[in-house]
């Protein structure tokens, strides 16, 4: 019997581990006005995807450890559409304080990541790139 359990935790353990998202994992965004920039870590939140602040970091790429929004969450909602496309979520612009509706589109190790207010007349948008 524990051979059993131990063999059916392994096969889920792996099918868990092919079932990933393929945008998952640590990410740098583009440099900001000034020159700074965030790592983001990019993972499952519930059936859609999400993003935290992990770490922030000035012009000279000197890691800022004061940095006020460390942990919060910058992307929600974004639902998975395949062939590397994401729709239908939520990102936040730190240095604008604003929220944009979003979409994320993936080739590779790059994140095209696109935010507009309602109404879309107003958009952003940034290419990321994968560390991890």
């Amino acid at each position: 019997m524990k051979k059993l359990i131990l063999a059916s935790a392994l096969g889920l353990g792996l099918a868990g581990g092919a079932l990933a998202d393929p945008v998952e994992g640590l990410w740098k965004t583009a440099e900001g006005d000034e020159g700074g920039y965030l790592h983001v870590t990019i993972a499952p939140c519930g059936s859609a995807i999400c993003g935290t602040i992990d770490n922030a970091f000035d012009a000279a790429g000197d890691e800022s450890l004061d940095y006020e929004h460390l942990g919060k969450q910058i992307i929600w909602d974004m639902i998975p559409e395949g062939d590397g496309t994401y729709d239908k979520g939520k990102i936040w612009a730190p240095d604008s304080d604003k929220t944009y509706r979003s979409k994320m589109s993936l080739d590779g190790n790059a994140l095209t990541v696109e935010g507009c207010v309602v109404g879309g007349l107003i958009c952003r948008g940034q290419v990321w790139t994968r560390l991890e």
